[in-house]
């Protein structure tokens, strides 16, 4: 159940005339009181005999009294508006469990008690089976104002206990730090102009794009606009850019003007100086001599986050968060055309798990955000090797996300992460089984993958079974034995694979050590004596455990 405050200083009449109204799609089917402030206001819905402009106004009247009492002493919000709306799946409530659901709403959003013959007006509209729309205006009939405290905060505690009461839906708890949802306006017009998403939907995911892909604020504004979206910028008297809006084209107002949306009502963290505080100061960085494949650094990177979510401070745990959603908002761009809806659903989805109350250390995940750029600038490789070893590094990362998020009690943050998971793994599955299926293709003679099996057994006989039942061992085979041929050692591959982190959260053992090796294997093949000293360094200093084996991976 989703209860959403709105306040006003406009007309009570014309608010009013728009709840008994059609609605601006017609939505409105049977528009009718089902509760009051006093239980005998006037209802322009059920009154057949009376003129229902003029009940309107009578009702709008009654509501005004105690404002218009104070004349020029009246506040400057007079409307309090809160449209509360059950779930799709909910079963469908009376009209006397809605007027008991309104009632306990405007107590709990300190408005009218129980038992307060002074409290504030208010009227509960229902339009059709799976809403109501509370109005009230803010003046008590005491003359004093209402004692509203965190109303924001108090009607979404009190929904949470409404859905346990009713049998309803029960949704997370939040912390305030969600994005603004649609309205329902903005959803029937997006309807009605043939989109599935609202402009600000549309808009959000733009610009959260552009900031993960740009360099700095200059790059910023031409990826936005590049991306169809119109900018206007907005200036202090000194000509210092303070702020923007943006507006998709073709979305205008009655007026036929563009509809504007500033970059903090899209989202907290997209106001202009949340996303400098993200782009940092400019830096020149070196070129590096022997530039690295920007597929695996973003994947390296990404094998480091449960490290960091398990064992870093708060504030760089939500910076890799804030960089992982950067992430999964650049994929879908640089992904092959049948992956880019499931993908683009992934983002959607974390966007809720990037932000908390926790201030992130930005700093601390520059590398993975400056490959992922670098992958835009270069797209996945035609075999999607690439992009399946990053969404499998990605799905341990959401997965300890989840699992952070659940330990600090962010049950929205949370549960975006779950919803997170079930996407990547649907994109993982299409890329990874095909270029899986390829390698398999090149598995090497039986000679060699009994050699090879030996060389498993002895780096790692607690998951050796595992992994040689598993369906992709001939292509974990066929990547030591390209390896091998470009000059590497098969057992010190494994080892350092291995290394990287241990397979006991591994669901598929084969498949996380195929695109390690294949990593690894990539890279320039050092020489015998280099391996003969790695191999010594090892053996005296063996990799420390898993800081969390426990963990159950989603793969």
């Amino acid at each position: 159940m989703i209860p959403k405050i709105i306040l006003g200083r406009g007309s009570t009449r014309r608010l009013v005339a728009y709840l008994f109204g059609t609605g601006r799609a017609n939505e409105h089917t049977d528009p009718h009181l089902v509760a009051s402030w006093n239980g005998f206001a006037p209802d322009p819905g059920r009154i057949p005999h009376r003129d229902p402009k003029t009940v309107e106004r009578q009702l709008a009247a009654q509501l005004d009294q105690p404002v218009t009492l104070l004349g020029d002493r009246a506040p400057k919000n007079t409307i309090w508006h809160c449209p509360v709306r059950a779930a799709p799946e909910d079963p469908v409530l009376t009209d006397a469990q809605w007027a008991d659901i309104a009632r306990r709403m405007v107590a709990a959003a300190g408005l009218a008690s129980d038992g307060d013959g002074q409290a504030c007006r208010w009227v509960a509209v229902r339009h059709a089976e799976d809403h109501i729309h509370i109005a009230a205006t803010l003046v008590r009939q005491d003359g004093r104002r209402p004692d509203r405290g965190h109303d924001y905060r108090a009607v979404q505690k009190e929904a949470r206990r409404i859905e346990a009461d009713y049998g309803l839906r029960r949704l997370k708890l939040g912390d305030g730090t969600a994005a603004k949802r649609p309205t329902s306006k903005e959803h029937f017009k997006a309807k009605r102009q043939g989109r599935d998403a609202t402009a600000r939907e549309i808009l959000r995911l733009r610009v959260r794009r552009a900031v993960a892909a740009a360099d700095d604020e200059a790059g910023f504004f031409a990826l936005l606009a590049a991306s169809g979206v119109e900018v206007r910028p907005k200036a202090g008297p000194s000509g210092d850019l303070l702020g923007y809006s943006v507006a998709l084209p073709g979305d205008t107002n009655g007026q036929g003007e563009p509809v504007w949306y500033s970059g903090s009502t899209l989202a907290d963290d997209l106001s202009l100086p949340k996303i400098r505080q993200r782009l940092g100061a400019p830096t020149r960085r070196p070129a590096p001599a022997r530039p690295a494949d920007p597929w695996h650094q973003a994947t390296a990177a990404t094998e480091r986050i449960p490290v960091h979510l398990t064992g870093s401070d708060d504030r760089v745990a939500q910076g890799q968060l804030v960089a992982l959603g950067g992430a999964l908002d650049l994929l879908p761009v640089a992904a092959p055309a049948g992956l880019r809806n499931e993908l683009g659903q992934a983002a959607v989805a974390f966007e809720r798990a990037t932000r908390s109350r926790i201030t992130a250390d930005l700093d601390s995940a520059r590398v993975l955000r400056r490959s992922v750029q670098a992958i835009v600038r270069d797209p996945a490789p035609a075999d999607g090797a690439g992009l399946a070893m990053l969404l499998d590094a990605a799905l341990l990362a959401v997965a300890y996300a989840r699992h952070w998020h659940r330990a600090h009690r962010h049950a929205q943050q949370e549960a975006a992460a779950e919803q997170t998971l079930l996407h990547l793994q649907t994109a993982y599955t299409r890329i990874a089984g095909p270029v899986l299926d390829h390698f398999a293709h090149r598995t090497p003679s039986l000679q060699t993958k009994q050699r090879l099996t030996l060389h498993l057994q002895r780096a790692a006989p607690e998951h050796a079974e595992r992994i040689l039942k598993d369906p992709a061992w001939d292509a974990l085979a066929a990547v030591l034995a390209d390896a091998e041929t470009t000059g590497h050692n098969a057992v010190t591959l494994l080892d350092q694979a291995l290394g990287q982190r241990t397979l006991n959260d591994a669901r598929h053992p084969a498949r996380t050590l195929t695109w390690r090796i294949h990593r690894l294997g990539q890279r320039h093949a050092p020489s015998p004596q280099a391996q003969a000293a790695r191999a010594r360094t090892t053996a005296q200093h063996p990799a420390a455990p898993d800081p969390q084996p426990s963990r159950t991976r989603h793969r």
